[in-house]
């Protein structure tokens, strides 16, 4: 399974120091264990940032970045090895693994972190921190600042900045390194046979659940070890409804069915949807709305590469969708005019893609200085121009309603333009009509 170096996770720590202010401390915590009910717990999954900069899997830990401090930079708080609870839920690092497998330079027992972190924050300048992420933690990092306070007449300084971690680490995560991309790809590539799998699958008589369970059976078969996010199973006019979620409704011959689903590898996301004929044969409504949302994605492509900016691509799928829906009929006028007072909205009401990456809608800025963002090598993205007709929309012909398409697959800006990481799943009519009869004949 690829996974992100130890190496990498050095090299991001360093990047983070070398832009902190001098004589300054970032801290920041593990995410918690959520209680899905009673005594159960979600399953584990780390935050993000803190993933980001560690690789540290487990929870109960907090990480503090300390640039230039005499006994290493690097100081990790983190649960201490407990053969009684290691025998019930599994084994930890402790204090030596965070040293020897995790690169921490210190490492700490967390019950121990009250009387050892109000130290290292003492006398810095600036503490870098997660501000309004962890209410929790928030309310903690105050009861160190206070203690410090205490001692005042005493001689102890308190820091007098607090600054947003985000603003440095977030622009860190938009732009992606070669190891990160690899990691996306192989997400890219469990997920889209994943897709194929459930093309495969498809038929009248079964459930959006049917189709789900194959998506987590091949997610799983690849070594992922969760969704990215909720799969969404969507047949019929359950596909206008943007994030369907309920995955129980019968499939239908005659229906579309949009999936849109991704697993995650090393908490990298993957992103993909597809939209199919439920029985395999697109009907010519069908295959008009998803021709015109293939050819909106496409012309998208061409607008993404480094000088261009956010915004173009999105810009490219309104005008497409736009003249597409005038020349089927769907909206009457001028394209220009129908396009500056959003005529399309009622078809086509999201934007054509967000930012991917450790989170699914990863961070960063789309605009900056109040100017949409340049495009830059190593920027990852979705491409997701969709057209949902709704089955009361009264001003459209009786035989569009209830379509929805929308075509989804995952980027990365390079030098030349983009590269498309989710190549792996069909995406003309002709390759899903062919692949669906295939296994159709197969099963036979």
């Amino acid at each position: 399974m690829i996974s992100i170096p130890k190496s990498e996770y050095a090299r991001r720590r360093k990047a983070l120091m070398a832009q902190m202010e001098p004589n300054s401390i970032a801290i920041l915590p593990a995410a918690p264990v959520y209680i899905r009910n009673r005594d159960v717990e979600h399953i584990y999954r780390q935050d993000s940032d803190f993933q980001y900069l560690s690789g540290f899997p487990e929870p109960e830990a907090v990480i503090a970045l300390i640039p230039g401090r005499e006994h290493g930079e690097y100081v990790l708080f983190c649960r201490e090895r407990d053969p009684q609870r290691e025998l019930w839920d599994g084994l930890r690092a402790g204090q030596e693994g965070a040293i020897s497998q995790y690169g921490a330079d210190d490492a700490f027992p967390i019950g121990d972190i009250d009387d050892i972190l109000p130290g290292l924050i003492e006398g810095r300048d600036r503490v870098y921190s997660s501000m309004g992420t962890h209410h929790e933690f928030d309310r903690q990092l105050m009861e160190w600042i206070n203690v410090i306070r205490s001692k005042a007449r005493q001689g102890a300084t308190p820091p007098n900045e607090f600054i947003t971690l985000e603003h440095l680490l977030h622009d860190m995560r938009l732009y992606k390194s070669a190891a990160e991309i690899k990691v996306m790809k192989e997400a890219a590539d469990i997920s889209s046979r994943a897709h194929v799998r459930a093309m495969q699958t498809s038929r009248a008589g079964l459930y959006e659940y049917h189709l789900e369970a194959e998506l987590d059976y091949e997610f799983r078969k690849g070594g992922a070890k969760m969704p990215a996010y909720g799969s969404i199973v969507a047949a019929g006019k359950n596909a206008c409804i943007l994030h369907y979620r309920e995955n129980d409704a019968l499939l239908k011959d005659g229906d579309l069915v949009l999936i849109d689903a991704g697993c995650e590898i090393d908490c990298y996301a993957s992103d993909i949807t597809r939209t199919f004929p439920v029985s395999g044969k697109f009907s010519p409504e069908q295959k008009a709305i998803y021709e015109l949302v293939l050819a909106a994605q496409e012309a998208a492509f061409k607008e993404i590469a480094p000088g261009k900016h956010w915004n173009q691509a999105h810009e490219a799928t309104v005008r497409v969708i736009t003249a597409g829906l005038v020349e089927l009929g769907l909206l009457s006028g001028e394209v220009d005019a129908l396009i500056e007072s959003e005529a399309y909205k009622p078809f086509y009401m999201h934007r054509a893609g967000h930012w991917l990456g450790m989170d699914v809608h990863d961070v960063g800025e789309y605009r900056v200085g109040g100017e949409w963002r340049e495009l830059e090598v190593g920027m990852a993205m979705t491409v997701e121009p969709g057209i949902y007709i709704a089955v009361d929309n009264q001003d459209v012909a009786k035989k569009w309603r209830g379509i929805g398409v929308r075509i989804e697959d995952d980027v990365v800006v390079t030098k030349s333009g983009c590269e498309i990481l989710t190549t792996g799943v069909p995406k003309t009519v002709a390759e899903i009509e062919a692949l669906m009869a295939a296994a159709r004949s197969a099963a036979a």
